[in-house]
């Protein structure tokens, strides 16, 4: 879905869905695509492991546990092609599958790679491998295969010829009896935040309708508050948390959940299978880019919450005892780390937000 004018009818102020991202409609979409997806579970009965939802899923391989997630960079991509800088995207591509993967206890082994292009320019595929293999070697992945498909006439870009689109599918390894889906969390367990790098790969529909045309700003603008430009800061690639959340689950803590913070933001907590709701009531200032969509496109506290990351990438929900050896695991990686919430029992699984007077619940947040 598209908008001509994504401002509300008094012009001033902007959400995601008047951005042109309909969730609901997505939702419902997506109850259709699953409902057939879910039925070629019996088509091998007893392999897959895990209902749709997670954020990535698990198959029986001979009793090993092969997981399995897939994703893209969205229209990041468009901000690379105004900046005409193709060797970070790659980073995203990997991080926004490794990260998922992270989710359900498994660490992360190999990826393939999808690129569409208007045409094999050699310079941009050399640039977007260049990208990906950084991101491989901070996710310690292989990207052992992948495929390039020229489909001119389904993709345009900013400058004619280079347009095109990334996307992988990611597989690691979990051992059957240590899938991780949050079943165990139990009231009062910590949640710990680690910081994002900034916008990271979602919410860049409307990030890019408020400074590129509400504001009117060029892609090279300098931003004081940001001290760099605008087009930097939204292309600052997603952070990747391999390494400190492998080490978290392999170093004997009671990791009990993992959440990658994306799309529906923190709500993504809710995904896990207790019936707990989370208390984010020590959450650390945004990062200055989410205040300048806020302020600058006058986007509802609500919408931010829904939209962005808001400063935290990923949470890891552990009892309070192992919360201080978190914190150490991910300084030792240069990851800042806040103990930013803790669970509450709550069929429901809400998330509460009491700084902003937010309640999270149903696919959306709200004041309450």
């Amino acid at each position: 879905m598209t908008v001509d004018n994504p401002q509300d009818p008094q012009g001033t102020s902007m959400s995601y869905k008047t951005a042109g991202v309909d969730s609901g409609q997505k939702d419902q979409g997506m109850q259709r695509l699953g409902s057939w997806v879910e039925r070629s579970f019996d088509l091998r009965p007893g392999e897959v492991k895990l209902p749709l939802g997670y954020f990535a899923n698990v198959i029986d391989v001979g009793g090993v546990g092969l997981a399995v997630s897939t994703d893209g960079v969205g229209t990041k991509i468009i901000v690379a092609e105004m900046l005409e800088k193709y060797d970070t995207v790659g980073i995203d591509c990997v991080a926004m599958n490794v990260n998922d993967l992270l989710c359900v206890g498994a660490e992360p082994l190999a990826l393939l790679d999808y690129i569409a292009v208007q045409v094999p320019h050699p310079d941009l595929l050399e640039s977007l491998a260049r990208g990906l293999y950084k991101g491989a070697e901070l996710a310690r992945v292989t990207i052992p295969g992948g495929e390039i498909a020229q489909i001119k006439e389904m993709i345009h870009g900013v400058k004619d010829g280079y347009g095109f689109d990334l996307v992988a599918t990611c597989v690691g390894k979990v051992p059957l009896d240590k899938i991780m889906i949050g079943r165990d969390i139990a009231e009062g367990d910590a949640v710990v935040g680690l910081r994002s790098s900034g916008i990271h790969s979602n919410g860049l529909t409307l990030a890019r309708r408020v400074v590129f045309e509400k504001l009117g700003w060029k892609a090279d603008r300098y931003v004081p508050d940001l001290g760099r430009t605008i087009g930097e800061e939204l292309l600052e690639p997603t952070r990747i948390y391999v390494r400190e959340a492998v080490e978290m689950m392999q170093s004997g803590l009671r990791v009990k959940a993992m959440a990658h913070i994306t799309s529906t933001g923190f709500l993504n907590l809710n995904r896990a299978d207790a019936p707990m709701g989370y208390v984010l009531d020590n959450l650390p200032e945004p990062l200055p880019v989410f205040d300048l969509i806020q302020n600058e496109g006058g986007v509802g506290i609500e919408d931010m919450y829904f939209t962005y990351n808001m400063g935290i990438g990923f949470c890891i929900v552990v009892d309070p005892a192992d919360a201080g050896a978190v914190h150490a695991i991910a300084a030792k990686h240069g990851v800042p780390s806040f103990t930013i919430g803790h669970t509450v029992k709550d069929p429901d699984k809400k998330v509460y937000l009491p700084k902003d007077g937010l309640v999270g619940f149903d696919d959306k947040f709200s004041k309450g």
